[in-house]
């Protein structure tokens, strides 16, 4: 017999979901959980639209929430829009929390394995740098990306976020979305802001780009330069966060079975056409939890891969559009077109659940401003 039902190797976002579904599932289940790290979820802050994921996730969703707003804004150079729904954020101090909870839960049967690195990863079995054996009914892997030297063919989705306190309130209600009215030369660029309390916001400054490479110094001087154009004044700033997210064009989805689950990022888990992975993390977590152990891999996985990999070949038809086809000051429009859509198929979008409406909706009609053939030769 195995010592653990779920092995999950990687205390990210991706096995902090499943954990946490796992615990609402099958709250009998033995869980171990590895992570390099002294604690889970690293330094980050993940949102989603609420309608990004099922009813039956969010059933163990909320726990995990710490902020949430009506809606969200997008400004771009000729369009503003307000979009309603409810957008959600989860932080990594509370994913942590949460999560470590949920395995302690299960008793002695199941254990956190912090500050472990592991050696080995196999279908049944984790190796660590200590020599331990974990054995497991499933194993999960989802310890990241590969090195951006190891991957061919994409852009990146690239931010720098900085969390401050304002000497007076900002007056948001809801999260700006996309900030398009600023600097386009280095490709498209957006401020993105969340209004975390009346006189705190955490702000992003994101541009997709070919290359993987941060400039943490310019982009810390470009939100202070952003904020004070605002008129507001910072008091102090708490926290600093980065992000170089995959936006593949070319990569293939390939889901091996009978495990390990080769989960995240690292198994092609994510939205290739934002970088983001929330709505297909919470997906994939949801999957695991709702069967036992040994009825995991089958044909109902297999159509779940099947369903996933269409969206991705469609999304990066998008991406391989946008990095190829349009100049990186160009690039805007794109985006500008995209808020034009109507809502649903821009959720739809967020979601990963595209229908082929959504997809002829996207690919029709006039193209955006600055498609370039001799863009696209060069």
């Amino acid at each position: 017999m195995a010592d653990f039902d779920y092995v999950l190797v990687g205390g990210g976002l991706q096995n902090g979901l499943i954990a946490t579904a796992l615990r609402k599932r099958q709250p009998a289940s033995r869980i171990a959980l590895v992570e390099r790290g002294s604690v889970l979820g690293g330094n980050h802050t993940w949102c989603f639209h609420r309608d990004d994921v099922s009813p039956e996730c969010r059933e163990w969703l909320e726990p995990l929430v710490v902020h949430e707003w009506p809606g969200y804004r997008v400004v771009f150079p000729h369009l503003e829009r307000t979009l309603e729904g409810r957008y959600s954020a989860v932080t990594s101090e509370r994913l942590d929390e949460v999560v470590s909870t949920a395995v302690r839960r299960g008793g002695a049967g199941s254990k956190l394995f912090l500050n472990q690195e592991a050696a080995d990863v196999g279908s049944h079995a984790v190796t660590l740098g200590s020599g331990k054996r974990l054995e497991g009914a499933v194993v999960v892997d989802s310890r990241g990306p590969p090195p951006p030297s190891e991957r061919r063919r994409e852009g990146y989705q690239k931010f720098l976020g900085l969390e401050m306190e304002l000497a007076r309130p900002h007056g948001l209600d809801r999260p700006v979305l996309m900030d398009a009215t600023v600097d386009q030369s280095e490709g498209f660029r957006f401020l993105y802001v969340l209004p975390l309390g009346s006189s705190r916001l955490l702000v992003e400054d994101t541009y997709f780009h070919e290359s993987c490479s941060l400039a943490p110094v310019e982009l810390r001087r470009r939100i202070l330069d952003y904020v004070a154009a605002q008129g507001w004044e910072v008091a102090g700033i708490s926290r600093e966060e980065t992000g170089v997210l995959p936006m593949p064009w070319a990569a293939a989805f390939e889901q091996p079975g009978p495990g390990p689950l080769v989960a995240g990022y690292r198994g092609g888990w994510f939205h290739p056409g934002t970088g983001y992975s929330f709505p297909v993390a919470a997906r994939l977590a949801e999957f695991v939890a709702s069967r036992p152990p040994d009825a995991l891999f089958g044909r109902e996985f297999r159509r779940l891969g099947r369903r996933h990999s269409r969206q991705v070949l469609f999304t990066q038809l998008l991406n391989r559009s946008l990095f190829r086809w349009f100049a990186p000051a160009s690039r805007i429009w794109v985006f500008e077109r995209f808020y034009r859509l109507p809502a649903n198929t821009i959720g739809n979008f967020y979601a990963l659940r595209l229908t082929w409406r959504d997809c002829l909706r996207l690919v029709s009609g006039w193209p955006p401003r600055g498609l370039s053939i001799s863009y696209r030769l060069r």
